[in-house]
């Protein structure tokens, strides 16, 4: 029975460690739903979709119920050739209402321009909001694996205080066999609390590295999970495919191409100022008037009405020309942009490719470096045990095997690090 009991246990602790597991997927799932940058770039998104409406390009009629009274108290002299009449305290009652259309017709095509505009606007929105999420991605990736980096580093740390302890005990048994002097047990001892105070100090560090990933999946920077164990490093790189695939997919690139187009609408929208607008206007009228005293007690007219406006620009103090100038500065501004935004990612791209390929090499040399570590680490702790050697020169073989784990451990960050943005610069996180 108890046995069954500690198996029960076992599973249900099991259990609850693997809920508290967080998987990069999952945390990538929770940063786009959570996150406040992401939120406000589906807003303005949002924002882009609503405004791209036909009513908003002007082409709809608009449709208004108006309705108005005055009431006035007079003291009105009337004279002609034959009479003249006096109403000293008249007074009118004035009421109209109407239900009217109002419709430009033709204002030159700006309305179409406007429309095409809006939507140009609007796919801009999405890939500004694409933007945002590749970019909160990468961020959530490396914080992600810098957890994963610092929990590695503890456990480097845990294994030099296992290498420690070992030392102590053999400085320990050989100090009260005589065969070793007093301050390599000593210096053995102070080895050990280094390790164990710098175990105290990578806690904080994994601590503020889970409060910093916490804050990017826009979620409470106390709770707390378990991270992976290790970096996956299988991505290679084809750099001709790169290449060619950055022009199309990088989406600075394609954000900038889009307001060179929206810059050209904009510019064909203003050169439409000189062109007439021709517009409808209908509607049902009421009007009616009262008068108290006089020789028109009551007036009343109502009926349909429709009429045409045609109104055709000869001067405006040289308005449309300045924002026709002004559009094609914008455009200009706008071409430049992305010649310098091409630019620069082509740049990030052939220098993260180079430090890829660097820290893929670093990372082979720092493998191979670090089974020699641990081999001489073994071999100085053998020699101690022996008496052969000093625990001055199993201290430097120490340090040099905690310093190869922690390179170690960096390349593959830095590896990862370089895939990552590798495939942000493509869109293909």
């Amino acid at each position: 029975m108890r046995k069954i009991h500690l198996f029960l246990l076992l599973m249900l602790y099991t259990t609850i460690q693997a809920q508290n597991v967080l998987t990069l997927d999952k945390a990538v799932n929770i940063a786009l739903k959570n996150n406040f940058d992401i939120l406000v770039a589906r807003n303005d998104a949002d924002i882009a979709q609503l405004n791209n409406t036909s009513g908003n390009a002007g082409m709809l009629p608009t449709i208004n119920v108006n309705g108005s009274g005055d009431y006035a108290y007079n003291n009105i002299y009337q004279k002609s050739s034959n009479e003249t009449n006096k109403y000293p305290t008249q007074s009118s009652t004035y009421l109209t209402a109407n239900a009217e259309l109002s419709w430009t017709l033709f204002d030159g095509g700006k309305m179409f321009v406007t429309k095409n505009k809006l939507s140009q606007i609007q796919a801009l929105g999405e890939l500004q909001f694409q933007t945002k999420v590749l970019e909160t991605m990468y961020n959530v990736i490396a914080a992600y694996y810098d957890v994963v980096r610092q929990k590695q580093q503890l456990n480097s740390i845990n294994e030099a205080i296992n290498y420690n302890k070992e030392r102590v005990t053999i400085a320990q048994t050989g100090f009260n066999a005589g065969s070793l002097i007093k301050t390599d047990l000593l210096q053995a001892k102070i080895d050990l609390n280094v390790e164990m105070e710098n175990a105290i100090n990578q806690q904080y560090t994994i601590s503020e590295a889970q409060k910093i990933l916490n804050s990017i999946l826009g979620q409470d920077p106390t709770i707390t999970f378990e991270v992976s164990d290790s970096i996956p490093l299988l991505y290679s790189p084809d750099r001709n495919e790169l290449l060619q695939k950055l022009n199309s997919s990088n989406t600075s690139i394609l954000s900038f191409q889009k307001q060179i187009d929206i810059a050209r609408l904009a510019l064909k929208e203003n050169q439409k100022g000189y062109s007439p607008i021709l517009s409808f206007k209908g509607g049902y009228y009421l009007s009616q008037t009262v008068n108290s005293e006089g020789s028109t007690l009551k007036n009343r007219s109502y009926g349909p009405q429709v009429g045409a406006t045609l109104s055709i620009p000869l001067y405006n103090g040289g308005e449309t020309k300045r924002k026709i100038s002004v559009a094609k500065k914008e455009l200009q501004s706008s071409e430049y942009d992305l010649e310098n935004t091409k630019l620069q990612v082509n740049t990030i791209l052939q220098n993260t490719l180079t430090d890829f390929e660097n820290q893929q090499r670093l990372l082979q040399i720092e493998k191979d470096n670090n089974q020699l570590a641990k081999e001489n680490l073994d071999i100085c702790l053998q020699r101690l045990r022996l008496g052969q050697t000093t625990s001055l020169e199993v201290h430097q073989a120490q340090e040099s095997y905690v310093q190869s784990s922690t390179r170690l451990i960096n390349f593959e960050y830095n590896l990862k690090i370089a895939e990552t943005k590798l495939k942000q610069l493509i869109a293909s996180l």
